[in-house]
């Protein structure tokens, strides 16, 4: 039950994760969902400095405002000079990112953020913090956590998916139909920031990044329809899981980079398949026509 509990509840993220990943995947805003998993440290820091909690409320909020600050001043910067929208995007989230390993340096004897943790996550000690409810154990914290953040990615998907598949591949015919592009470009920034601290604590941010980028472009690659995007994602996002998790048991190694190289792993084996079918399809047009 132990080992069902890890794989479940990674699975529960990595689900999570893949579902915002594939809009940014659909956006041309991958590098978003990298820049935004490295900023929202600052936010959490910055956060508890202001607080002194490390409640996942005030944690998701100074996360939101970090991931937001992030969009809104890398794209000032590209419209103000000559440097690439790409290039801004990595110059802010750097410099967040150094900035927020710079305060963890100076107060850590006062606070309790390890880097080492948020960056590679904590998934093999994720059964012992259990929820306790009038005496009853309802099992890990994290398992909710995850729960709650998925069915929270699933209904807004479910509830503005035509607006978001709008915005995604028309941008300009929805504004013409009164739908802000702008709106929801930072509704969607929104989510990808609370996914990414939601998930800091089990997965760490390494684990987050592959999963936001990585199911996402392996399912645009099978698909040309969001819907079926977003289910092949999934399910590419469960079987890293997985497997990743049986890589890491075999080698005894970290779960959180068993999984992101298993979700490698996954998107080179469908990229020669694709190769290997569009070879065959070839051959047989060549050999039909001599």
């Amino acid at each position: 039950m132990y080992e069902l509990w890890i794989v479940i509840t990674a699975a529960l993220m990595a689900v999570s994760c893949a579902l915002v990943g594939s809009l940014l995947i659909l956006r041309r805003m991958a590098m978003l969902g990298d820049a935004i998993s490295h900023s929202v440290l600052l936010g959490i820091v910055i956060s508890y400095l202001l607080f002194e909690t490390l409640a996942l409320p005030a944690l998701l909020l100074g996360a939101l405002l970090a991931g937001l600050v992030t969009a809104w001043l890398s794209t000032a910067i590209s419209q103000h000079s000559i440097i690439q929208p790409d290039a801004s995007l990595g110059l802010v989230f750097i410099w967040m990112f150094a900035l927020a390993l710079v305060l963890i340096a100076l107060f850590a004897d006062h606070i309790h953020l390890d880097h080492h943790h948020i960056v590679f996550g904590e998934m093999a000690f994720l059964p012992f913090e259990r929820w306790q409810w009038f005496g009853y154990d309802l099992g890990p914290r994290a398992f909710w956590t995850a729960l709650v953040l998925l069915i929270l990615n699933l209904s807004i998907i479910v509830f503005a998916f035509d607006r978001l598949q709008l915005t995604s591949f028309a941008p300009s015919f929805a504004i013409s139909l009164g739908i802000s592009a702008t709106v929801w470009h930072y509704g969607l920034v929104s989510l990808v920031s609370i996914t990414a601290v939601a998930a800091f604590d089990l997965m760490g941010s390494i684990l987050v990044v592959a999963f936001l980028v990585i199911p996402g472009a392996t399912a645009y690659l099978l698909s040309q329809r969001l819907k079926a995007m977003l289910w092949i994602a999934s399910l590419y996002a469960i079987a890293a899981v997985i497997l990743g998790f049986g890589l890491a048991w075999w080698l005894d190694t970290a779960l959180s980079a068993a999984m992101a190289v298993m979700s490698g792993v996954l998107l080179i084996i469908t990229l020669g398949i694709l190769k290997m079918r569009a070879y065959i399809q070839g051959y047989q047009v060549n050999q039909s026509k001599s």
